[in-house]
């Protein structure tokens, strides 16, 4: 997916997510984020989309004046439809003014700007997407390529060198002696080798042998890996290998679900 095609699915995404939520009870508990109410979750969507709008479309090489710009949603849930379609649209709107190399913060740790957003933006939906199928009881579908996206989304997020910093608890944990997980898409082309090392988590897009693999359809490894649903709830998914290794890795990926 290029970015285009990624600010196209945030707009399609976050239309269906509008939809749900209109004139929901902004004080339902979600139960993906056991922290978060649904107006958390229209919150943490819609000024995350606001906040990426600024720091592209002001091509901005400092964030501080976007994470100031904070925007809180309506407090009127009949109102959260059109404000979450005005954030999806704004946002298209400012990564089309700009290049992929158009120089923009981001946290990675990679300059990777333009590129790293829009591909976030979409990781972004498609999980908080999850999020409301779970406490609305809605049908969560995403086809296996952009589901394949959205795992290439997380797992390099949480790999990068930025995070790594930023998250110390994550880094302390994930610290290793080339222990490896690998995460196969066996309904599309998409395979990941995470190896743990004393100072990164090191990824790569290959096929090999593993402490540790699961395998299966594309959207169920991302809905598990970023604990949108139980492992054990999956019963698509095969795992061979040191399943210890796994439950670590899942129970470490919180970067959202402890917000």
């Amino acid at each position: 997916m290029d970015t285009t095609a990624y600010l196209d699915a945030v707009v399609e995404q976050t239309s269906t997510l509008a939809e749900w939520m209109d004139g929901g009870d902004a004080a339902a508990p979600v139960p993906t984020c056991p922290k978060w109410t649904l107006t958390d979750l229209v919150d943490h969507v819609g000024a995350t989309q606001r906040m990426v709008t600024m720091l592209v479309g002001e091509r901005m090489t400092d964030p501080s004046a976007a994470f100031a710009g904070y925007t809180a949603p309506p407090a009127d849930s009949a109102e959260w439809r059109a404000w979450l379609n005005d954030g999806a649209a704004e946002a298209k709107q400012a990564f089309e003014s700009v290049a992929d190399d158009t120089p923009v913060w981001d946290p990675s740790g990679a300059d990777a700007g333009v590129r790293f957003w829009s591909r976030r933006l979409f990781g972004e939906i498609s999980v908080h997407r999850a999020d409301a199928a779970a406490t609305l009881d809605k049908s969560y579908e995403l086809a296996p390529e952009p589901a394949v996206a959205a795992i290439e989304d997380w797992l390099d997020t949480l790999t990068s060198r930025g995070y790594w910093e930023n998250r110390p608890d994550f880094a302390n944990a994930l610290r290793g002696s080339g222990q490896t997980l690998h995460f196969h898409a066996t309904d599309a082309p998409g395979e990941w080798l995470a190896r743990r090392e004393p100072d990164m988590v090191a990824l790569e897009r290959t096929h090999a042998e593993a402490d540790v693999t699961v395998r299966g359809p594309a959207a169920d490894l991302l809905l598990v890996l970023s604990r949108r649903r139980p492992l054990g709830a999956v019963t698509t998914l095969e795992i061979q290998g040191e399943r210890a290794l796994l439950d670590l890795w899942i129970e470490h990926m919180n970067w959202v679900t402890d917000a």
